[in-house]
């Protein structure tokens, strides 16, 4: 399949593609260069950059990558990307997907806020086996699977076109994909710093988000999580939301659905039990928000990801 046959194409204005696909690409682009989603993507972006410098924002949070940096947009929030003020061109990879369980938890040392994941700085010896990686997903994207058909070799040189495009299609494809990004994202988010926390950032803050992840489904509300960290429950969620850019209650289900999908990729407990242990007390609500975070209900995304 090529990024053509496509029902909605990534462009200025449009939807990400649907969230079951895994398209990559590679571009060079010149100043004038913006996508922009005011309802988010439908899917995890992930770009890597080689050369120049590129600008993202989604929702109030703003960065910028440069060459050996990885970023990552969650979905779900309106997004903007765009080459950098005063840059000459931004030279990267970009991969969409459903991330898995695991990713998330890799990523979430390099949270900037609203779903944005800045893994920087990567180790400079690196930076020429994650580019490898992202040649492979384009490789593996593009094969079509078929008998006597093989991918394009690792190292094949980046097609001359400024827009190099690819999407999987099939299991063995898509796998293939997923597995050659996933290699992207463990080394770049395994060798990386990740950041300081923001100066002025309280530090019952951030116990409160250790509570939180280190055990998801228990039954927090405002007032628990405040009292853990002796705030009153006002001040602990104006806190939370002004620092951290979301809500307690907005952190503690993302957490429970990056626990949930972790849960189903890897047990065999029934969705209802999952539900339960992830903290949700109605599996039909259980199931609206997974839908809705991951493009899938739980059991299809437990029958696409065993």
């Amino acid at each position: 399949m090529s990024a053509d046959e496509l029902s909605v194409a990534a462009a200025p204005g449009n939807p990400s593609p649907p969230p079951g696909l895994v398209v990559a690409g590679h571009y060079d682009q010149r100043p004038g260069y913006t996508v922009s989603r005011p309802s988010g993507a439908d899917s995890w972006l992930f770009t890597w950059t080689t050369a120049g410098r590129g600008r993202l924002r989604q929702g109030a949070t703003e960065v910028s990558a440069g060459p050996g940096e990885l970023v990552a947009l969650a979905p779900g929030v309106r997004q903007l990307y765009a080459v950098a003020p005063r840059a000459r061109h931004w030279r990267f990879w970009w991969a969409h997907c459903r991330a898995r369980a695991a990713w998330l938890g890799w990523l979430r040392p390099y949270a900037a806020g609203d779903g944005v994941y800045v893994v920087a700085p990567v180790a400079a010896g690196l930076h020429a086996r994650v580019e490898s990686a992202f040649l492979r997903l384009l490789a593996d994207a593009r094969w079509s699977g078929e008998p006597g058909a093989t991918p394009g070799p690792v190292g094949a040189p980046v097609p001359p076109s400024a827009e190099a495009v690819a999407v999987a299609h099939g299991t063995l494809t898509t796998e293939l994909a997923l597995v050659a990004l996933e290699e992207a994202v463990l080394l770049a988010t395994g060798t990386a710093r990740s950041a300081p926390a923001a100066p002025g950032v309280d530090l019952r803050l951030l116990r409160a988000q250790a509570v939180i992840a280190a055990d998801p489904g228990a039954p927090h509300t405002v007032a628990s999580l405040a009292a853990a960290v002796a705030l009153s429950p006002s001040r602990f969620a104006h806190l939370f939301a002004q620092q951290l850019g979301e809500s307690p209650m907005r952190a503690l289900r993302e957490a429970r659905l990056q626990y949930a999908a972790r849960l189903l990729e890897e047990s065999d407990l029934p969705v209802e039990r999952v539900a339960a242990t992830s903290g949700f007390a109605s599996p039909f609500h259980f199931n609206r928000v997974f839908h809705r975070r991951y493009g899938a209900p739980p059991g299809a995304y437990r029958t696409a990801h065993r």
